[in-house]
């Protein structure tokens, strides 16, 4: 394969290219990251900001991996820090995929918006310098996702998980992958915490 300096290149390798050339440039996505690759950054945000409409196009499951995959590995540099939840639609329709892969992409993604999101949860009274969204935005932001992950996890439920003790002991698929954001989301604030702290904003 031919050495792809740009990330336009390798994002149209993954969309047109072979199983194997396919494969290989997502991989590229990451190399090219950690590497040299002349601040490339509008070029990501921009690749990023439209992976719902690419992937909507993408009928093969070889290529839906490639490029969700590729798109995780560069998601934490979109510029939508004053929408951290531009993705959400679509990153909610990934946690219900087969793969197994996607599913896990879609965890980190939702997880690295979780941090900034709860500060002011898990650091009351403080103002975070590096977050440009309003505290009552984060709330709901955090409310709706709260909500509509138990709603998912509601609809996906399975009697036979009743005798799963732990997150881990459930069997591998969307449901597990929904918890799992759930679980962060209790590690990151509490979900008493938040669910306290949500009341109060409602009671204002």
């Amino acid at each position: 394969m031919e050495t792809l300096k740009t990330f336009r290149e390798l994002f149209n390798a993954i969309l047109t290219a072979d199983n194997n050339q396919s494969r290989l440039a997502a991989r590229g996505v990451r190399k090219l990251l950690y590497s040299s690759h002349g601040g490339q950054y509008k070029d990501i945000a921009s690749i990023i900001e439209n992976a719902p409409k690419e992937y909507a196009k993408i009928n093969e499951d070889f290529r839906q991996e490639n490029f969700v995959m590729a798109i995780s590995v560069m998601y934490f540099l979109h510029n939508k820090e004053n929408q951290p939840d531009f993705l959400f639609p679509w990153l909610f329709q990934l946690l219900q995929h087969e793969n197994g892969n996607i599913r896990q992409a879609a965890v980190r993604m939702i997880g690295h918006e979780l941090g900034p999101l709860t500060y002011h949860i898990r650091f009351p009274g403080e103002k975070s310098d590096f977050h440009k969204f309003s505290l009552g935005q984060a709330g709901s932001i955090l409310f709706g996702l709260f909500t509509n992950l138990n709603n998912l996890a509601a609809n996906l439920w399975k009697p036979e998980y009743r005798k799963c003790k732990y997150i881990d002991s459930l069997p591998t698929g969307p449901y597990k992958s929904i918890q799992l954001i759930l679980s962060h989301m209790e590690d990151d604030c509490g979900t008493n915490k938040f669910l306290e702290y949500q009341g109060r904003q409602n009671g204002k």
